[in-house]
C-alpha cells in the first residue's frame, strides 16, 4: 500500500472529518431553516439538500457560484467516512452490535435519502365523478406543448418543459414543421380580459402583450411576485411566435390560467398550443365512483374525506379502491387523498412514485 493510499484511507476513516461532516450538516440544517421564509419547503429542499452545492450569484450577475457544501456531497463524504471507519477502526464483536447496527441503518437511510431525491415523483390528479384519466399533474413544473390534432386516432403532442421558455432561446423539434421563439416570459402572472376592466381602468397599466392569435389580444397581463408559499403555485405566461419557412405564423400568449387550448391551422393540418401544467402519463387508468365527505352530526366539522376509484392497469388490472388511509398501492405509486374542491364534486389526489421508499424506512428501523 503506497503513502497517498493510506493518507487517503486515513483521511477518509478519521473521526475528525465525521466531525466535521456533522458541523457542516448543523450549518447547513440552520442557514435553510432561515431561507425556507423566501424559498418555501419544496425551494429549500432542492437548493441546500438535494444538490452538491448551494449556489448563489455574483452580486450584479446571473452567474453562479457555490458558498458552501450542499446535502448530497456533506451525505456523500458521510458515507463514505463511515463505511472507511469500520473497514478500518471497528472490529465486529457481539458486545458492540448495537453500534453496527446504528451505523448500518444510518449507511443505509442515506442512500435510501439519495434515491428517494432522484426517483421521487410528485403529482397530483384531479377527476369528477365518473370521469376517467391516466396521466397526473405535476404541482409546480410547467410545459408549453404544441399538439398536431391532424390525426382522428391519435395526438402527436410535442412538450417544452418551462425552463425552455424561460431562457428565450428557439426551440425547434423534428415533429414541428415550425421553431417555437419566446418574446416574453413572466414566471408568475394574472390575464384578465380587457373588456371586463373596471370603469376608468388605463390598460397601459399591463405589460406589453403583442400577441396576434387566439384569445391573446383581447387579454391583459400582469405579472406578479414569484410565490415561495407552498399552499400557492406560480402561474406563469408567456408570449410565445411560431416561425415558418415562409415567416411567422403568429404570437400567441399562452399561459395555464387559460384552461383550452388555442387551435391554430398551418399546412393543411390542425394543431393547438397551450401552456399547461406538466403532465406525467401513467401505465394505469383511474376513475372516480363515488366521491365523500362526511361531517359530524349537527356540525360542519369534516368527519372523512375518501374517493372510491377503479384502477385499471395495462388491461391486466381492473379493480376498486377506496383512498383514504391507508393509500391505494399500486406497485411502487400510492394514491393518496389529497383535497377537494369548494363545491364536492372533484377529488384531487396525489399520485406518489417512490420506488426508493422501502429503503429509507428499512435504515430508519435500524436506527
Amino acid at each position: 500500500m503506497n503513502d497517498l493510499t493510506k493518507a487517503f484511507i486515513v483521511f477518509f476513516s478519521s473521526l475528525r472529518l465525521t466531525v466535521v461532516l456533522m458541523a457542516f450538516s448543523m450549518v447547513l440544517v440552520f442557514v435553510a431553516t432561515l431561507a425556507q421564509v423566501e424559498l418555501g419547503i419544496y425551494g429549500v429542499q432542492e437548493k441546500f439538500f438535494r444538490s452538491f452545492f448551494v449556489l448563489a450569484n455574483i452580486p450584479g450577475t446571473q452567474i453562479p457560484f457555490p458558498v458552501m457544501p450542499g446535502g448530497y456531497l456533506v451525505g456523500g463524504f458521510l458515507m463514505i467516512n463511515l463505511v472507511a471507519a469500520h473497514a478500518t477502526r471497528f472490529k465486529f464483536i457481539w458486545a458492540k452490535v448495537g453500534i453496527h447496527l446504528t451505523h448500518f441503518g444510518l449507511m443505509v437511510l442515506l442512500v435510501g435519502e439519495l434515491a428517494i431525491g432522484l426517483l421521487q415523483e410528485d403529482f397530483s390528479l384531479r377527476l369528477g365523478e365518473g370521469e376517467t384519466r391516466g396521466y397526473s399533474e405535476s404541482f409546480r413544473r410547467n410545459e408549453v406543448v404544441l399538439i398536431n390534432k391532424s390525426d382522428p386516432q391519435e395526438d402527436e403532442v410535442v412538450a417544452i418543459p418551462e425552463s425552455f421558455i424561460a431562457d428565450l432561446k428557439p426551440v425547434q423539434h423534428g415533429n414541428m414543421p415550425f421553431q417555437v421563439i419566446t418574446r416574453a416570459y413572466y414566471p408568475n402572472a394574472n390575464i384578465g380580459l380587457l373588456s371586463s376592466l373596471p370603469e376608468g381602468m388605463d390598460a397601459s397599466v399591463f405589460a406589453p402583450n403583442f400577441s396576434t392569435h387566439g384569445i391573446g389580444p383581447r387579454l391583459g397581463i400582469s405579472p406578479l411576485p414569484i410565490t415561495y408559499n407552498d399552499q400557492e403555485r406560480n402561474l406563469p405566461a408567456a408570449l410565445v411566435e411560431l416561425v415558418g419557412t415562409s415567416g411567422s405564423l403568429g404570437t400567441w400568449l399562452v399561459s395555464p390560467m387559460l384552461i383550452a387550448p388555442q387551435p391554430f391551422e398551418y399546412e393543411g393540418k390542425s394543431w393547438e398550443i397551450a401552456f399547461r401544467f406538466e403532465r406525467e402519463y401513467k401505465p394505469f387508468a383511474v376513475e372516480l365512483i363515488e366521491l365523500r365527505h362526511d361531517i359530524y352530526p349537527g356540525s360542519n366539522i369534516p368527519k372523512n374525506f375518501s374517493s372510491l376509484v377503479r384502477v385499471r392497469a395495462d388491461g391486466s388490472e381492473d379493480r376498486e379502491s377506496l383512498i383514504h388511509e391507508p393509500p391505494a398501492a399500486l406497485s411502487w405509486v400510492y394514491l393518496h387523498q389529497y383535497q377537494m374542491d369548494s363545491q364536492w364534486v372533484s377529488a384531487f389526489l396525489q399520485v406518489v412514485h417512490n420506488p426508493a421508499r422501502a429503503l429509507a424506512l428499512r435504515g430508519l428501523a435500524c436506527l
